[in-house]
């Protein structure tokens, strides 16, 4: 299946799936307001425009930070910032995983032997302490976080494209491509990947989850840069000014809100991904469809629901 018919089933799911619908809807909106933030910010974002941690109100829908700030304008910036760091992350640490993963799922010998040994390397390190460590002794910024969490996040990816490249590896289509002559670059890229693409597609979009919820998370801890807008910026500094006990609910409640929903979203989507490459989801959803209950884990012959 290539990477065109994988999307175009995903676009179809999407279309015919409520949850899918909801989630892309959701997505799209975030998306779409962050992308536009320059021209519908109110405010600037790091600039006091008002009082100290002001109610909502029409002036600042989203109310105000404890440095005056408005919530609204850092909300539309920092999902701006928050967003793109994160699709770099799942971008990077995708390709890493499929580079290292084909690479020794084909060449096999003492290639895959190197490459499962640091995989399982960094599987076996502890990623959360070796995210707070590396984070903590670099220079904050973007390119830190970009850096710290594709070098801890791409492993998981690398051993589960090599098991699904194993099993593509044996497939009579690879084997005739081999006979056939075709070089190996083109059997990976033209025979192999593609099959791969509605894993792929899955793994991408978790890692999407991934990367916001991490870096949101050392960033609240303040090991971020503390001068960028971001959602858990925006997260850390409504607990260094002691927002929860001012009552001030409203400078973590938007960026807490913004995390979850995107979070959400994805994994409503992530769901018509998992069904391109799961059968016995495609087949439990067909089987609703005609009116029968969900199968069991034992595989039990399903019960027409009655009329």
């Amino acid at each position: 299946m290539s990477f065109y018919e994988t999307f175009g089933k995903i676009r179809r799911q999407a279309l015919g799936s409520v949850p899918v619908l909801v989630g892309v809807v959701i997505l799209v909106i975030l998306v779409g307001s962050t992308a536009l933030a320059r021209w519908i910010a109110p405010y600037n974002p790091t600039r006091a425009t008002g009082g100290i941690n002001e109610f909502p109100s029409w002036a600042h829908p989203f109310g105000t930070t404890g440095q005056g700030q408005d919530v609204l304008s850092q909300f539309l910036y920092g999902g701006q910032n928050t967003l793109w760091i994160a699709f770099t992350i799942a971008v990077l640490t995708t390709l890493l995983a499929l580079i290292v993963a084909l690479t020794s799922a084909y060449f096999r010998g003492w290639v895959d032997d190197v490459l499962t040994l640091v995989t399982n390397v960094f599987l076996v390190i502890p990623s959360l302490p070796l995210i707070v460590v590396l984070a903590a002794f670099l220079t904050p910024g973007p390119a830190t976080m970009i850096m710290v969490l594709t070098i801890t996040g791409w492993a998981f990816g690398a051993r589960l494209f090599r098991s699904q490249a194993l099993s593509l590896r044996e497939r009579e289509f690879i084997a005739a491509a081999e006979d056939v002559g075709e070089r190996r670059w083109r059997i990976v890229a033209i025979e192999l990947l593609p099959n791969m693409g509605s894993v792929v597609a899955a793994y991408f979009v978790n890692q999407v989850i991934f990367a916001i919820t991490a870096q949101a998370s050392l960033e609240f801890l303040g090991l971020g840069d503390g001068g960028q807008v971001t959602w858990g910026s925006m997260l850390f500094w409504a607990q260094n000014t002691s927002a929860l006990i001012r009552g001030a609910w409203w400078t973590f409640v938007v960026p807490g809100m913004a995390i979850a929903l995107t979070a959400f979203s994805l994994a409503l989507i992530n769901n018509a991904v998992d069904e391109l490459g799961n059968p016995r989801l495609r087949a439990d959803r067909l089987l609703r469809k005609a009116g029968f209950r969900k199968p069991s884990a034992s595989l039990m012959t399903p019960v027409k629901r009655d009329a």
